[in-house]
């Protein structure tokens, strides 16, 4: 009797160390991350989304190329777009839609240092929202963090940049032959105004583009912090 309750306290010993054993290897090869590397992960992530989405924007035929989000002429141009074709001067229409894109391709760049700004400057409470939230919850983020100060870079640089690539001479000569034209109602838009606007929204729709890959697609984690932190939201 006492040899079969030796035995079975030593066995019961040795199935509870390996269980011990177990856990503590568990433990060891777990993903389980400190608040740190989750803040490290998520900016890293974003970070990664400017650096492969927004500066596309920035080079030649970046927007007018990208039909995702290429500049078209406001509502209120519509109508001289179609005129000024009408009457056979597509190349000049053609051209004032080019320096609209341009204007803005030379505008975008400013976005990278403010993105990155907003970025250094998230809590891991930001950190934590946007991993367990929406697919669009890190583009949100910025958008609440980082629209006024872009606005305000903007649209200096784009009212300057219609100058630096001709635009303004372009749209001097389509607005004047527009409104030349008998019984048309005359049109004085605010371009540096529509191109600020659709150069924010294009910029936030390349970051979710680049937000959105990075949560569903498992390849696009280059690195292993970023794959153990999204593994978080999986």
């Amino acid at each position: 009797m006492i040899k079969k309750a030796l035995v079975f306290v030593l066995v019961f010993n040795f199935a509870a160390c390996a269980e011990m054993q177990q856990v503590l290897d568990e433990v060891a090869n777990s993903n389980i991350l400190t608040q740190e590397q989750i803040g490290q992960g998520l900016k890293e992530a974003l970070t990664n989304g400017i650096v492969n989405q927004v500066t596309t924007l920035a080079i030649k035929d970046g927007f007018f190329k990208n039909e995702m989000v290429k500049i078209l002429y406001p509502q209120e141009l519509q109508k001289v777009d179609k005129t000024l074709r009408d009457i056979g001067l597509d190349a000049l229409a053609d051209e004032g839609l080019k320096m609209l894109n341009r204007a803005a391709e030379d505008a975008v760049s400013e976005a990278i240092p403010i993105f990155k700004e907003a970025i250094m400057n998230m809590t891991f409470t930001d950190a934590k929202n946007i991993l367990m939230g929406n697919n669009d919850a890190a583009t949100q983020y910025l958008q609440r963090t980082t629209s006024e100060a872009l606005r305000a870079k903007f649209q200096p640089i784009i009212q300057n940049s219609f100058q630096k690539v001709g635009a303004d001479k372009v749209w001097n000569d389509i607005i004047t032959k527009y409104n030349k034209i008998p019984l048309v109602n005359k049109v004085n838009p605010d371009l540096t105004g529509y191109v600020t606007d659709e150069s924010l929204k294009s910029v936030y729709k390349m970051v979710a583009v680049e937000e959105n890959k990075i949560r569903t697609d498992i390849g696009s984690r280059s690195t292993d912090l970023l794959k153990k932190v999204f593994a978080l939201q999986d």
